[in-house]
């Protein structure tokens, strides 16, 4: 059951009541547990429970966190596993580690998150690494046009030690920020409603002079542009209305995104390009997790990695079962719903754009950004990197990737 079916009875304004008295932390941590629909009166006994159970020992950190736009009826569509890292890591480690959470771009959004951790302001987040890449320029290392072929790809790399080589540890010496796990999954075209009487997009060339929404990645925009998809850069936030209004033809975002964003009355197909990550990550302060003793460290190293095992799990299974993002679609999903037509396009036309677009056979287009990225990155060849590493993924299917703990050998 969604989070949002559990809180459907329960009025915004009660639900700050509850989070006044205990916390928006404990009070979302106690909403998570529940197996199905909850009364104000439930959901303050859960939320009392969970608040004695963190606050019964005095914690050596307490640690904030800002986490964009996820908040208490969003949390169960996209599967982040936000609120699993900390749910655990406060239990491994007897509380002596407290964080608070603070969802909802109430302290940070998509594209401030990464430089509030940077500032202090925050000592975690959560948010796109596309978004965040305005703030941090090395993440644009993962956004190079069908670098990764599947989800299983994705999490493939995210498991690697590669990954602790080719992202984590440049990403951490550039920007002071240690990257801890994140969702999978690949963008595509989501069209507005000037499409919902129009055939089903099958070819790339039927969305040639389309006007879209791009993210912060400046990789992202090399793609749109060479695939004729008009990138225009509008924040997270305002794409809603953007395609409600016809500004923009479509965004590129990802299936879940549509979903958690209740963007679905608004798109009329989501059309599976896979042509770059949409990858929402968790990543805090190294200098924060450098402070803290060895024990502690690696309970948040631990942590990250049960997130990232819950992740890959519950996220593949809210695809089908909560967002519709199948083909046939389960009749009672969100984009079932809302008539959200998954368009899925063949092998041979994602060959089509993996030609028009992808360093693999467009390397000019990408010589600028790949020599600035693999000299951040220490001289390696990035691209190279992570496209021969993922090519030894012997999975189709991501449920069926094998966890690794990335930071031992």
């Amino acid at each position: 059951m969604k989070i949002g079916d559990k809180l459907s009875h329960i009025s915004r304004r009660d639900l700050f009541k509850v989070a006044g008295q205990y916390g928006m932390s404990s009070t979302l941590l106690a909403a998570g547990t529940f197996g199905g629909a909850m009364s104000v009166a439930n959901l303050a006994a859960a939320a009392e429970s969970s608040y004695e159970k963190r606050f019964a020992n005095e914690p050596k950190y307490t640690l904030k966190m800002g986490a964009a736009g996820f908040n208490q009826r969003n949390l169960l569509v996209e599967r982040a596993g936000v609120l699993e890292f900390l749910r655990d890591l406060e239990s491994r480690t007897d509380g002596e580690i407290r964080v608070e959470f603070i969802g909802d771009n109430q302290i940070c959004n998509q594209l401030s998150c990464v430089e509030k951790t940077q500032q202090g302001i925050v000592d975690m987040y959560a948010a796109s690494t596309q978004n965040s890449a305005g703030g941090a320029p090395y993440l644009n290392v993962l956004d190079y046009a069908y670098m990764f072929r599947s989800r299983a790809d994705q999490y493939y790399f995210l498991y690697s030690p590669k990954s602790q080589e080719v992202l984590r540890d440049p990403f951490e010496k550039m920007h002071g920020l240690k990257f801890l796990f994140s969702h999978a999954e690949l963008r595509g075209i989501q069209l507005g409603l000037s499409w919902q009487d129009r055939e089903t997009v099958t070819s790339i060339e039927q969305l040639a002079g389309t006007k879209n929404r791009v993210t912060g990645t400046q990789l992202g925009r090399i793609a749109m542009q060479a695939l004729n998809l008009n990138p225009v850069p509008i924040a997270w936030e305002e794409t809603l209305d953007g395609l409600k209004q016809g500004l923009i033809d479509g965004a590129e975002t990802w299936a879940s995104a549509v979903a958690y964003a209740n963007m679905s009355p608004v798109v009329s197909q989501c059309v599976d390009l896979r042509f770059f990550c949409g990858t929402e990550h968790t990543a805090m302060s190294a200098s924060v997790f450098d402070s803290m003793e060895g024990y502690l460290q690696d309970a948040i190293m631990e942590s990250a990695y049960l997130a990232q095992v819950h992740v890959q799990a519950a996220n593949e299974a809210a695809l089908v079962n909560t967002v519709g993002f199948s083909t046939p679609q389960l009749p009672d999903t969100i984009f079932a719903q809302n008539n959200v037509r998954i368009a899925n396009l063949s092998d041979a036309e994602i060959k089509k754009a993996e030609e028009m677009c992808s360093p693999e056979f467009q390397p000019a287009l990408w010589e600028q950004w790949r020599e600035r990225i693999n000299g951040w990155a220490g001289g390696i060849d990035t691209y190279q990197e992570i496209y021969d590493e993922v090519r030894t993924n012997p999975h189709t299917l991501a449920e069926n990737v094998e966890p690794r703990r990335w930071w031992k050998a």
